[in-house]
């Protein structure tokens, strides 16, 4: 496999303010002090019912060429860091731990999806590019989800390379769309890196080159029989379109052994357009010809053309895709929530904020998911202490952590952590799984374990990440040690 990450030195493409922490870090003797970061996000893009986990395998690439070069630290010495920190940079081996929620799983506001622990100065100096790598695919193979689940089993391709944010988003957001359901893409390279199927036929230049539009298809189908779509609204889809991809077919596709493979409706009333090509084509003996629409589609257009009865077998999605226009930002956020002393005790940390939703969860923890054994269903998440464990052989009692008299004993259930160790000091054990077998997890994780309230586009049923009661207490005391002012 390709690998984009590995012939570039991305060590340095992290905030400024990483590195003056861990010089501080450094020159207060604090570099080998041990901390945990948790990376979690407060909310689903688009007002959803649940996220998809994405940006693992680049996560782990940039972990494994951790290495700052003779340049990073001729930069940094004219900032003037301290020259046992630049030594310490220059030799930087990585040694923390860290976990993750695997690719594919869905996931839910404020519960862990990445956990490092590690000395102070490297957990701090890795937070860019875990928040980067991580929200970018998250984001785009959630409304990749999204978009398939509207389609309802037809086709979905990701054609947003030209209206990516960049070439690293048109290269990981296609393999973030995979993961999330897209069943191809139109960027080849993602194909050559990533294993991500990669399709294309024709634009409107071939035919504008052409004399004249019959003449651009017979052209293509004699050249590609065996996979022939074409590209019909050039001119008009159903005065000239149509029909001349119908000659077109029986001139050089027919004869040479094939069957059409399809037509491709880029604009209009496309709704329409679809009733009346199909009927064309059914009638003109293809009725296995399939209709694909492209045109700026998102989710909620897709919905409602075919709630309107539009004819279409697969969907081109682009730039409402490749950059989630409707809500661009997954916005997770790296929070460290505990420290080691010296005697080995974690000494938990918490944020404190007006406003309620900033307010983070202190300690090391894990994070489980409860499924019921009748329905195969997620029953709800528990975030409990690292070392606390669920015997699912008994029943456990869930509350919600802000209202806490809402309270439920749930039983026959089994209880699974969703937190996989992917470094122990610094060496990975994580073996990354191939794309495909990422997206078939995917799929089978929402179609199976999400109950179908779950999956509204508008006011989805919520899902509960509730705290086991220990770290439910052990929050309340951080927050009223440090909510009255007591130290």
């Amino acid at each position: 496999m390709g690998n984009t990450l590995e012939s570039r030195n991305l060590t340095m493409l992290m905030d400024f303010y990483e590195l003056s922490m861990a010089n501080g870090y450094f020159c207060e003797n604090m570099k080998d002090k041990i901390a945990w970061f948790d990376m979690f996000f407060r909310r689903v893009p688009d007002e959803g019912g649940f996220a998809i986990m994405a940006g693992i395998r680049q996560l782990v690439d940039y972990l494994e060429n951790l290495k700052f070069s003779d340049e990073d630290i001729e930069m940094l010495r004219k900032r003037n860091f301290d020259e046992g920190f630049l030594d310490y940079l220059k030799n930087f081996e990585f040694v923390c731990d860290v976990w993750a929620i695997p690719e594919g799983t869905p996931i839910f506001p404020g519960e862990p999806i990445v956990t490092v622990r590690g000395p102070i100065i490297q957990a701090q100096l890795i937070e860019t590019m875990v928040l980067l790598t991580v929200n970018h695919q998250s984001l785009i193979a959630t409304k990749a989800n999204r978009i398939k689940r509207a389609a309802d089993g037809r086709t979905v391709m990701e054609f947003g390379s030209r209206r990516a944010q960049g070439y690293d988003g048109a290269v990981y957001g296609a393999r973030a769309a995979y993961i999330g359901g897209c069943d191809a893409t139109a960027c080849a390279i993602s194909e050559r890196d990533y294993y991500v199927p990669a399709v294309g036929t024709m634009a409107h230049s071939w035919i504008q080159l052409f004399e004249d539009e019959l003449e651009a298809f017979c052209a293509y189908a004699k050249r590609y029989p065996d996979n022939c779509t074409l590209l019909i609204d050039t001119y008009n889809v159903l005065k000239s379109g149509i029909p001349n991809a119908i000659e077109a077919f029986r001139r050089e596709v027919l004869p040479r052994g094939f069957r059409p493979k399809g037509v491709r409706i880029d604009s209009g009333d496309i709704t329409y357009l679809s009733k009346k090509a199909r009927k064309m084509l059914d009638e003109a003996g293809f009725p296995d010809c399939q209709i694909v629409a492209s045109n700026s589609l998102d989710e909620y257009l897709i919905r409602d053309m075919l709630i309107q009865g539009a004819k279409i077998d697969s969907f081109g999605v682009g730039e409402r895709l490749i950059t989630a226009a409707s809500n661009p930002v997954f916005g997770g956020v790296y929070k460290i929530v505990a420290v080691e002393e010296e005697d080995g005790t974690l000494s938990p940390r918490i944020k404190l904020s007006e406003n309620v939703a900033k307010i983070t969860t202190p300690c090391a923890k894990k994070v489980w998911r409860l499924f019921d054994n009748e329905t195969g269903k997620a029953l709800g998440d528990v975030i409990t202490l690292f070392d606390e464990e669920i015997d699912w052989s008994k029943p456990y009692e869930l509350f919600d952590p802000i209202y806490t008299w809402k309270r439920k004993l749930v039983s026959d259930y089994t209880a699974k952590p969703l937190l996989e160790k992917m470094y122990e000091n610094g060496k990975r054990v994580y073996q990354c799984r191939e794309i495909s077998e990422i997206r078939e997890y995917c799929m089978k994780q929402v179609d199976e374990t999400l109950w179908e309230e779950l999956k509204r586009f508008e006011n989805p049923h919520k899902y509960y990440v509730d705290l086991s009661e220990n770290l439910w207490k052990e929050k309340q005391r951080l927050l009223n040690l440090h909510g009255s002012g007591k130290n």
